[in-house]
Order: structure tokens, then sequence, then C-alpha cells
């Protein structure tokens, strides 16, 4: 056998590894790559999800003013509120990951601040 007859045999096993639908056989990864989100998803899901917790804050702060009202509530909460736009900000050109820690990490810290520093 040549060096082109063993290719062409080689690329023939491929081609027979291979499901109808073109992913790999035998391969576990091959369909959790299927499901992963697109750029484009991840940055709207993030675009949401900072949304509904700029929206979220919003009712947290109104609630908690019209309980106590104190430049604290307002300083955490608008802090919040301006992280939940920055996330929305940083998902629009692409940040997505950074975006996501931010949002999370600033969103416990608010909550945290507000249980530890609000009396």
């Amino acid at each position: 056998m040549s060096t082109s007859d063993q290719d062409q045999d080689q690329w023939q096993e491929q081609e027979q590894d291979q499901e109808p639908d073109g992913s790999p056989a035998g391969i576990p990864g091959a369909a959790a790559e299927e499901r992963r989100l697109t750029p484009r998803q991840a940055r709207r899901l993030r675009v949401v999800l900072s949304s509904v917790g700029m929206a979220a804050m919003a009712v947290v702060l109104a609630l908690r003013i019209a309980s106590r009202s104190s430049v604290l509530v307002v300083g955490v909460y608008g802090l919040a509120l301006i992280l939940c736009g920055v996330v929305i900000e940083l998902s629009q050109i692409g940040r997505t990951r950074l975006g996501s820690w931010l949002l999370g990490v600033g969103l416990v810290a608010a909550v945290g601040a507000d249980w530890l520093l609000i009396p």
C-alpha cells in the first residue's frame, strides 16, 4: 500500500467513526460541546441576569428606604445598581466571564454589607 492509499484508508475510517450529524462517535464530550452557549447567547444571558439583579436591587433599595432611611442603605444598594450596569456593559463588549464573576462577587458583597453594616 502506498502512502496515499494509507491516508485514504485512514480518512475513510475517520468518516465511519463519525455519526450522521458530523460529531465524532465515542467521544463523550462531543455532545456536551454542542450544548454550550454561543458567545452571543452568553452575552444575552448575562445582560438578562444583570437586568434582573438590577431590578431586584431597586426593589430591595425601595423597601429598605421605606423602613429605614439611611445614607448607608442608599450607598450599598446604589453601588449594587451601578455594578449591575457595569456588568451589562461588560457583557455587551464581550467580557462575559469577567462580568459574571463581578456580578456574583458584587451582589454577595452587597448582601453581606447589608447584613453586617446596616443595623
